[in-house]
């Protein structure tokens, strides 16, 4: 018996120690792509962002680092998108191991799904979402004059929490394959996923008015039925 406890003890840190190493590189990514965001992206990604309301000419700033701080945040968020197919790959080769050939085929496959997803969130979002909200949070009762760091906060903010709720479907593709979930779970269970969406977009939405959080549940409640698509070819 002893015997077979230290078996499984020494399994059990092994995964520990995987999960460490693969955590590492994911990390080492995200820092070398942040550093390459810092030197040659950061300025250009950051006039993207103000482009919805009027450029940077349109923002100020207060505090003496505000504009540092507000550059790191950006290149921060330029380099988890360019790192995204790394740690993808990292997360799923730990939650899913011992593949066979042909679920190697899918966790390949899913790597640039997830990119795709992230990346159609944060379009959508900078897009659809922003054009209706700055004009509306911007004139509301009197003009507003931004701080270039509540801006680019608030704008970060939104683009990279609409970005992960775009990953639903590979999420569920996991879940599924792990025969937690299932697609016919996910489509009984529809009335409760409008209801969780609601308050997501609630949660999300910048202004509180039903046209901005339509915008945003229509999109949602379109993935979560690709989410049970993604489920189904799990589960085949």
């Amino acid at each position: 018996m002893a015997e077979v406890a230290n078996e499984n003890e020494m399994s059990i840190w092994d995964h520990v120690g995987e999960l460490r190493a693969r955590l590492l590189k994911g990390m080492g990514a995200l820092v070398l792509t942040t550093l390459v965001s810092v030197f040659f992206l950061g300025e250009s990604f950051l006039a993207i962002l103000a482009e919805p309301t009027g450029g940077l000419t349109a923002l100020q700033a207060i505090d003496p680092t505000e504009s540092w701080g507000v550059y790191m945040r950006v290149s921060l968020l330029s380099g988890f998108i360019m790192a995204l197919p790394i740690i993808v790959y990292q997360i799923l080769a730990f939650v899913v191991p011992g593949l066979y050939d042909n679920e190697k085929r899918w966790l390949l496959s899913a790597i640039p799904i997830a990119t795709a997803l992230f990346i159609s969130g944060v379009a959508f979002a900078y897009f659809v979402m922003l054009p209706a909200a700055i004009p509306f949070l911007s004139n509301f009762l009197v003009k507003s004059n931004w701080r270039v760091s509540t801006y680019v906060e608030f704008v970060t903010n939104l683009l990279f929490w609409i970005g992960m709720s775009f990953e639903l479907p590979l999420v569920m593709f996991v879940l599924a394959k792990l025969k937690i979930v299932s697609a016919a779970m996910l489509l009984k269970q529809w009335r409760y996923a409008v209801v969780a969406i609601a308050l997501l977009a609630a949660a999300i939405t910048p202004t509180v008015d039903p046209v901005n959080m339509g915008l945003l549940m229509a999109p949602l409640f379109a993935i979560y039925l690709l989410s049970a698509l993604f489920a189904a070819l799990a589960r085949r």
